[in-house]
């Protein structure tokens, strides 16, 4: 009997070391992206920690710009490799945050998510990035600012509206900073407009709103309550008025005792 029991122990244990498993070194990767780079490229490396090969059952991103894949289909016990995760940039700027997520064959952990986050320098910071004017308000001019990223050089910017029912006006105010007026001609009707920004040195395109919007109707007055009128007395067909109170005799005048 004991003999069996530390037969059945021993197997268990086995069973316990000789299973698969990957390690990996980080599932998180940041980059910094420099000026100009086309694509930020992750490195998500991987160890086979487990008596058994591990096999790779699919390797996906989490959108089209970005590409995933494995270095290899199967890691034996012992053996290392990675996972490469490529975004390619395209225009876009600012905090990209991507996912690959991977499926093997493992017991315990079948799939594992890995992030990619790339840091891309914004060439041109514009706030606010919405103006707008309510229908019927005084046709004033709105002010957006923009200016240059961090490492970036801007002598001038253009400023076209998608609408001729919106005027802009650029001033430079500073070194690599700008201030665009935006004014509408009108504010009687509902009109809307994209502003494109762009610096002279740059093929990049950044975007602003400029709208007239319905103005808000005030709230209907609550109606005056009137008193409630009492209904007339309805008396039957041929029956008598009701008696009147005679009327009171005036007091005597001039009367001595």
């Amino acid at each position: 009997m004991k003999t069996h029991i530390l037969t059945l122990t021993l197997s268990f244990i086995f069973c316990l070391t000789a299973r698969a498993e990957l390690k990996w070194e980080q599932t998180a990767v940041e980059l910094h992206p420099a000026r100009g780079d086309k694509q930020a490229i992750g490195h998500f490396k991987y160890q086979n920690t487990g008596k058994t090969p591990v096999h790779f059952k699919s390797v996906h991103a989490s959108c089209g710009c970005t590409a995933a894949q494995s270095q290899k289909d199967q890691v034996g016990p012992g053996e290392k490799g990675e996972v490469t995760a490529t975004f390619n940039i395209g225009d876009r700027t600012g905090t990209q945050v991507k996912t690959v997520t991977v499926e093997t064959d493992e017991a315990a952990n079948q799939k594992t998510v890995l992030t990619l986050t790339a840091v891309i320098p914004q060439e041109l910071e514009i706030s606010p990035t919405f103006v707008f004017w309510k229908q019927g308000e005084k046709p004033d001019p709105k002010t957006i600012t923009v200016h240059a990223g961090k490492d970036f050089s801007v002598k001038n910017i253009k400023v076209t509206s998608s609408s001729p029912d919106f005027q802009t006006k650029v001033q430079e105010t500073g070194e690599g900073q700008f201030k665009v007026d935006v004014q509408p001609n009108e504010t009687s009707r509902l009109l809307a407009s994209t502003l494109t920004i762009q610096s002279e040195n740059s093929p990049k395109t950044f975007y602003a709103t400029a709208r007239i919007t319905t103005a808000p109707t005030a709230p209907d007055a609550p109606a005056i309550q009137k008193a409630p009128v009492a209904p007339a007395i309805q008396r039957a067909p041929g029956a008598p008025a009701a008696p009147t109170a005679p009327a009171r005799p005036p007091a005597p005048t001039g009367q001595t005792h």
